[in-house]
């Protein structure tokens, strides 16, 4: 065995330690997936306010919600939430008086990002469980263009933990 693959056994063991094996099957053990891994990772950003996919459609319906997708722009090329701006977008307009909730995709960069945020005194939101969970709800994906899709870019086949219907590429 080559010591690239002796690390790459080692990566994987790893991965399987903190929950990281293989995706589930089942949708709802794949949402649970998503929770666990967000509750993790939320424990890293204690004072930023999390939102639900649920609540976030209910702010749509009543007030103006800027979306900021933190992602790399590679995985923004995939998809996006319908109106989401990029980082760069949203450092470049005054967003005052509107609710702001980032999203990634599970929810870790975007709890960073709103951290960052917090000693300017910028409330923002985290969507919990990010892209991953908005799958999950059956909400709408678009390219860039504003073209309809069911693709969400994923780090890997271990993040795949996209509902069915939606397809993950890396």
């Amino acid at each position: 065995m080559s010591i690239l693959q002796k690390l790459a056994l080692q990566w994987d063991n790893a991965l399987v330690t903190v929950g990281f094996g293989k995706p589930p099957a089942d949708p709802q053990a794949r949402q649970q997936r998503i929770e666990t891994l967000y509750q993790q990772y939320a424990r890293q950003f204690p004072g930023v306010p999390a939102i639900s996919v649920a609540e976030l459609r209910q702010w749509q319906r009543s007030q103006s919600v800027v979306l900021v997708d933190v992602r790399s722009p590679q995985e923004q090329a995939v998809s996006q939430l319908p109106g989401a701006i990029s980082v760069t977008e949203f450092a470049a307009q005054p967003n005052a008086g509107q609710a702001i909730v980032a999203y990634c995709t599970i929810g870790y960069r975007s709890g960073l990002f709103a951290q960052t945020l917090q000693p300017q005194g910028v409330v923002v939101h985290n969507l919990r469980g990010s892209i991953l969970a908005w799958t999950h709800a059956g909400g709408p994906l678009v390219t860039p263009d504003g073209t309809p899709t069911h693709q969400v870019h994923t780090y890997g086949k271990r993040w795949n933990l996209v509902a069915p219907g939606y397809q993950a590429v890396w």
